[in-house]
């Protein structure tokens, strides 16, 4: 139920009220009309709250407001009585029988306490991203309700944070009706990270596609080092071992596809200005496009290294012509 805004008829009035001179009314020219509600941010509400049309008496006092946050009836009765007192002679209740007045503040329910929280937290640690930092508030109020007419209503005043176990102190200071009030905030903050999973298993030796992954966030204690975050830093990779889901990523879990074998017999490509010869070689090493191998020239048994160009394809080095003519043909 709402407040009743008069806690008693002679402590309605402010202290000399009835002292100030009354004026001949409004001077608009238009009639005064009565608001059905009435919306402040003062802890007196004015003739002109109450009333359109005040003119030069909007400004004077009727009562006082009810605590922040909070609202309170009036009789309409009532408030036409003292405006007409004040001088706005021409006051009535317009048919209503109430007024509803409502005091505003400025409130900060848990969430907006946990992001004060994080901001405050952020601000004294260089590094630290607020939207990765998770809040879990233990000692907080549910709401906080401060003055609306100050700019910033709670003052940071010294924060604790241990970032090995993430429990976290907060003392502020709240602007209120009437000077500040204390606040305590105690939690446990945890910086978060955005690392790759996989959606499901992966074999030993399958190539990671886009559809493979997602994002999830991670406390950063409990992520590996060299986890993934970038898709294009896995996708087309082959994985090194079977990979399971929903674990982070590291790099060392996959690597370039292997195209040639350790063993397989491969094509070696010289080519030279005007010629290109080839011969048959036989993988010394595995390896993925663009490794550096050795193969052995199954006729000359020399090894030379060559460069993986594709699948049973490789270059031999510009210094190494002579194992690609040995036993080549002329293409």
């Amino acid at each position: 139920m709402m407040r009743h805004l008069l806690k008693a008829a002679s402590g309605l009035l402010l202290a000399g009220f009835l002292a100030l001179p009354a004026q001949a009314g409004e001077t608009t020219g238009e009639k005064p009309v009565l608001r059905s509600q009435v919306m402040t941010l003062s802890d007196i509400v004015t003739v002109g709250d109450f009333y359109s049309n005040a003119g030069m008496l909007a400004s004077k006092p009727l009562f006082r407001s009810p605590d922040m946050g909070t609202s309170g009836n009036v009789p309409a009765d009532v408030v036409a009585e003292r405006a007409r007192a004040a001088g706005l002679e021409t006051a009535g209740t317009d048919g209503l029988r109430t007024v509803v007045v409502y005091r505003g503040a400025t409130r900060l329910n848990h969430d907006q306490l946990a992001g004060l929280a994080r901001k405050a937290l952020a601000e004294r640690n260089a590094g630290i991203d607020t939207e990765r930092l998770d809040i879990r508030l233990m000692q907080a109020p549910d709401e906080v309700l401060a003055d609306p007419k100050v700019h910033d209503p709670i003052r940071i005043d010294r924060v604790e944070w241990n970032q090995s176990n993430g429990r976290f102190t907060i003392q502020a200071t709240v602007a209120v009706e009437v000077g500040t009030e204390p606040l305590i905030l105690t939690g446990v903050a945890t910086e978060m990270v955005d690392v790759l999973v996989l959606v499901q298993p992966v074999r030993r030796g399958d190539i990671v596609r886009e559809e493979d992954l997602n994002i999830i966030r991670e406390a950063r204690t409990k992520v590996p080092a060299g986890a993934l975050t970038e898709v294009e830093d896995i996708v087309g990779k082959q994985a090194r071992t079977t990979l399971r889901a929903n674990a982070p990523l590291s790099r060392n879990d996959v690597q370039r596809p292997i195209l040639i074998e350790r063993g397989e017999k491969i094509t070696v490509t010289y080519v030279m200005p005007g010629m290109k010869l080839t011969s048959r070689a036989q993988a010394m090493d595995s390896g993925a496009k663009g490794d550096v191998i050795d193969v052995m020239n199954l006729q000359s048994r020399r090894i030379v290294p060559a460069t993986i160009t594709s699948r049973g394809q490789v270059r031999v080095h510009a210094a190494n012509p002579i194992v690609a003519s040995l036993n080549s043909e002329k293409n």
